[in-house]
């Protein structure tokens, strides 16, 4: 895929222009994810809470349920754990374990003393852990 920008100060509105060679699985998925709405849905007490992706420090599963926690709490999402990975920034939100997404940008420091695991500290105190399977690809990422 090629991404071109034009900056046009005359334009009173962003207009975004896709051109494609035909319907391709990757123009289908490009196409949804523009059309989805930036936020997502928590649940919470009987109500329904609008969430805004960049607050959520992790996403995991729990009882059978996928939870978003904030800061404010702990929200129940109707989404499925591989559909918030393939919905999410994947420049901000890594999967760490078979049950949990991290929001890098809420990690506040990294152990990696321990061994074939590492230590994950999240804002507000939360720590969570990256499973052997996923080890190396954090590595990867984080260019250790």
């Amino acid at each position: 895929m090629k991404i071109e920008v034009e900056l046009d100060p005359a334009r009173a509105e962003l207009l975004v222009k896709v051109l494609s060679p035909g319907e391709t699985a990757e123009l289908a998925a490009l196409l949804a994810r523009l059309e989805e709405p930036e936020r997502l849905l928590g649940f919470r007490d009987g109500k329904a809470v609008p969430l805004e992706a960049a607050e959520v420090l992790r996403f995991y599963g729990e009882d059978k349920e996928v939870r978003a926690q904030t800061a404010e709490g702990v929200y129940t999402v109707r989404l499925r754990l591989y559909e918030l990975e393939e919905r999410l920034d994947r420049r901000t939100f890594l999967r760490v374990s078979h049950s949990e997404i991290v929001n890098w940008k809420r990690v506040t420091a990294l152990d990696l003393s321990l061994t074939g695991t590492i230590r994950v500290a999240l804002e507000g105190g939360v720590t969570t852990y990256v499973s052997r399977r996923y080890v190396k690809k954090i590595k990867e990422v984080l260019g250790i």
